[in-house]
């Protein structure tokens, strides 16, 4: 009974979406979306819009997203959204974590997006225009995939935090004690597979069309990105997402080692006490403020 009516009240959701969607205006960005899908089918196999399609969404959105972070640290005015205000970035981190980048996403990453095409194989994937989901689908199914990485990336981020390992694997990423948006997908090869997983296993639920692989490679580097950023922008867009955790809430990770642990969301930690510390310093913080304030 309880499953009927949790599917009943999906598919009347989905149908008040839908109706909602027939009084919006016409994207002008459609046509020209659809004549650049359309020619990539004519002129592309699909072994070749999987892999280097797949390479070049993750690249370009990847590098793309990092650039108004590193903007930041030449603008005064944007240093008072600086979460960890003592410790700016520096030119040697930053160049060494690039390095280490275009390592992981060439010899880690790119065997893996290799695989791609043989995935959509296997589960009969289409690439056609005719068969991609409409915009509220996608955004639903993405969603769909970031509670299901966010479960993944608690658990097994929590586990590498374990005394016995840690040191091993995790500590390379901890390395930057105040994180800065490049930094997102600095860590140790072992970390980019382990943690890299609950990735797929979104796709692997939902994929419908090749199109979802490449919403879901954007939507999650905007969130790690935005979250590794350290700095807290008001009006961030993505500070609507319900229980969206955000750069303060992982930039606290980094400064404390310990707590903290989900990627995108709050509700693990919170069920699991792992935000205590978190908690506490942010109360800390706010007495701080007022009396500052008061004294003022």
């Amino acid at each position: 009974m309880a499953m009927n009516d949790s599917v009943n009240i999906l598919n009347s959701a989905y149908l008040a979406v839908e109706y909602i969607d027939s009084f919006l205006p016409d994207n002008p960005l459609q046509q020209p979306f659809k004549n650049a899908w359309n020619y990539m089918l004519d002129n592309y196999t699909k072994f070749q819009i999987a892999t280097w399609g797949s390479l070049i969404v993750h690249e370009v959105s990847y590098f793309l997203l990092c650039v108004p972070g590193f903007i930041f640290q030449f603008i005064p005015y944007m240093q008072k959204y600086k979460i960890q205000q003592d410790k700016p970035e520096t030119w040697e981190k930053q160049w060494k974590c690039f390095k280490t980048l275009i390592f992981n996403h060439f010899f880690i990453q790119l065997p893996l997006i290799c695989g791609t095409y043989y995935f959509t194989e296997l589960f009969n994937i289409p690439y056609e225009w005719e068969e991609m989901p409409r915009w509220y689908v996608l955004v639903a199914q993405c969603f769909g995939c970031a509670v299901i990485e966010d479960a993944w990336h608690y658990f097994l981020h929590r586990l590498l935090h374990h005394k016995r390992i840690y040191k091993y694997i995790h500590k390379v990423h901890h390395e930057f004690v105040a994180p800065f948006g490049m930094q997102a997908e600095y860590a140790h090869p072992l970390e980019t597979l382990i943690l890299g997983t609950g990735f797929f296993i979104g796709i692997i639920v939902f994929c419908n069309h090749v199109v979802l692989l490449w919403a879901w490679v954007i939507c999650r580097l905007m969130e790690t990105i935005d979250v590794h950023s350290g700095y807290d922008v008001p009006l961030n867009p993505l500070h609507l997402v319900p229980f969206y955790a955000g750069a303060r809430f992982h930039d606290f990770h980094h400064m404390n080692f310990i707590g903290n642990y989900a990627s995108t969301f709050t509700w693990w930690d919170r069920l699991f006490g792992t935000d205590s510390q978190f908690i506490a310093y942010q109360e800390k913080e706010k007495k701080k403020q007022y009396i500052t304030k008061k004294a003022n």
